[in-house]
């Protein structure tokens, strides 16, 4: 099974666990996720199943977007609420207020430098730094650049505060809770979160597992979940060939399309759906295939 599904992930699940879940409905082997999902956390995580893992390359620059929690008094380990206490609990005489946080998340919005956590998946020599934390060895990353266009603080409930964020891909949520902490004097960790938006992927599309177990082997009503390959990767038109430009792209030669636009990839379509491939363009409408289906 060729496509792309957007999953509502559930709580305590790795992203990992959702891909070994969908090959078992799907009995589709080559699966892979658009970036992982910590085990607490909820919401969008699109998948690319066959052939369609080709295409992952060109997603890896989407934005996201997440509604959370972030409870103030204690830092953790691991930035949120899956980790032992990294210093002490200030919770019971905290005076935080809403504009106060607020005016400190404030400087959390733009391009930054940020410091992934040692509890991640980025890699030191091979190796991921999570593996290497649990060792109990010390762990050195590189900060990064990120870009956070939207941090709204929602509400505070006692020492809890609600809030919405959009951050670049790469960016961590739980960096942010962890550094907002640090800036207000009393620590803080991320106590929930739900992923809202991946690019141009929602929740509206999103499916759970539940619901997909119960389609288990049926490959065409699964692929009626899938999202149409014609509505992502917007900003490669769409282009149908005709039967000779297809036949000469499917074997790696250049071909000429009808297309129009000065958009140095395009998406290649055989029917409505069927989709061919990825070609760059080489000179006026003639293409050259990057990425095939075949």
């Amino acid at each position: 099974m060729n496509g792309l599904i957007v999953i509502d992930k559930s709580a305590g699940t790795t992203s990992h666990d959702v891909v070994g879940k969908l090959r078992k409905i799907t009995g589709e082997r080559s699966i892979g996720h658009l970036g992982t999902l910590d085990p607490m956390a909820t919401g969008v995580l699109p998948l690319l199943l066959g052939k369609y893992t080709r295409l992952a390359q060109y997603f890896s620059s989407a934005e996201k977007s997440y509604t959370g929690t972030i409870r103030f008094g204690f830092a953790t380990d691991t930035y949120d609420a899956e980790g032992q206490p990294a210093g002490p609990n200030r919770s019971a005489d905290l005076s935080l207020t809403l504009e106060g946080i607020r005016e400190a998340a404030s400087r959390f919005r733009g391009e930054m430098q940020q410091t992934p956590p040692a509890f991640s998946a980025k890699k030191i020599n091979g190796k991921p730094a999570y593996e290497l934390a649990r060792e109990g060895k010390a762990v050195e990353l590189k900060s990064c650049k990120v870009d956070i266009s939207a941090f709204e603080i929602l509400s505070l409930d006692g020492v809890e505060a609600s809030f919405a964020m959009s951050i670049s891909a790469g960016g961590y949520v739980r960096s942010v809770a962890h550094e907002l902490g640090q800036d207000l004097g009393c620590g803080a960790h991320l106590s929930s979160l739900r992923r809202t938006r991946a690019g141009v992927f929602t929740l509206d599309e999103a499916h759970t597992l539940d619901e997909l177990v119960s389609l288990a082997g049926n490959l065409e009503e699964l692929e009626m979940r899938s999202i149409h390959p014609r509505s992502f990767l917007l900003d490669m038109p769409a282009v149908t060939g005709d039967e000779k430009a297809l036949g000469r792209l499917r074997n790696g030669a250049q071909a000429n399309l009808p297309e129009f636009s000065h958009a140095p990839l395009v998406k290649v379509f055989a029917s409505q759906r069927e989709l061919v491939g990825i070609a760059k363009r080489v000179a006026g409408t003639l293409f050259q295939p990057v990425v095939g289906m075949g």
